[in-house]
């Protein structure tokens, strides 16, 4: 399988890209924001429709600058909106996905991007390894400097303001890097799939764990192996690598899962 360079490439993306996910994961799963990055993903639609509007030829930029102002916009409104959360996320994510797919499929032209709903790891190239290893840099960056302030906002925000933590600034720069994480992955992994993947390894991770590190252990652990596996796996069955991730990450929540309930019973 390795004697391929796409398969080569795919490869190294799965190893770039699952710790990423894992490690950004835990702090979804922890602030409650699993419909927050699913909206972050469906805005990629509407990102490419603003680029194809205003003539930008390039379908990152325009969807990374989209998903950032959607992003900032969202926290924004969340804080200030007396409505819930949950219904803010609602209305923005199910308005900007229409207004991308009205602008997309004006003339029958969605069908160029309909590749984007599943995504196609095996196409990815070297230079877009490199942009997944800068971002990869910068999250790690961002955790181990900011770690404790967004843990601690995330737990209680009006604590963590006692404590002098600028909790708005550091919301929006989480915000930020979960948008462009997103964004920068979207095209081999699926809008219809990303979100699985940011949650499940992260999920399946605080099934077993009883602190912190562990979380974050198993979420990278689960994260990478799902990735590996099911690109293995999606060769020889010649299956969609996306999908058959996420079938992996899926198996090993519900696996967790029990085992979690297992120990919780005292069952032998």
């Amino acid at each position: 399988m390795l004697e391929y360079g796409f398969m080569r490439n795919a490869l190294i993306a799965v190893l770039v890209i699952t710790p990423l996910f894992g490690l950004l994961g835990t702090m979804i799963v922890n602030r409650k924001m699993a419909f927050f990055s699913d909206a972050l993903g469906h805005s990629a639609l509407t990102g490419i429709a603003v680029g194809v509007v205003f003539g930008i030829s390039d379908t990152n930029l325009s969807m990374l600058l989209f998903a950032v102002l959607f992003a900032l916009l969202l926290n924004y409104i969340s804080g200030k909106s007396g409505a819930s959360t949950d219904t803010v996320i609602s209305v923005f994510s199910s308005c900007s996905i229409a207004i991308g797919l009205a602008i997309l499929s004006k003339g029958g032209n969605f069908s160029r991007y309909s590749s984007l709903l599943v995504g196609d790891i095996l196409s990815i190239t070297r230079e877009e390894i490199g942009y997944l290893l800068v971002i990869f840099v910068v999250a790690a960056a961002f955790f181990c400097l900011c770690f404790n302030w967004l843990l601690a906002s995330g737990i209680h925000r009006t604590l963590a303001r006692s404590r002098r933590i600028p909790v708005g600034l550091i919301e929006n720069l989480f915000a930020v890097l979960v948008a462009a994480i997103v964004t920068l992955s979207i095209k081999w992994v699926g809008i219809l799939i990303i979100n699985a993947l940011l949650i499940l390894p992260a999920a399946a991770g605080r099934n077993l764990s009883e602190n912190m590190r562990e979380y974050h252990f198993f979420s990278i652990l689960f994260s990478m192996f799902s990735g590996v596996t099911g690109l293995f796996v999606s060769y020889y069955t010649n299956v969609a690598t996306g999908p058959t991730i996420v079938i992996f990450a899926s198996i090993l929540y519900f696996a967790t899962y029990l085992y979690g309930q297992r120990e919780l019973t005292g069952r032998p």
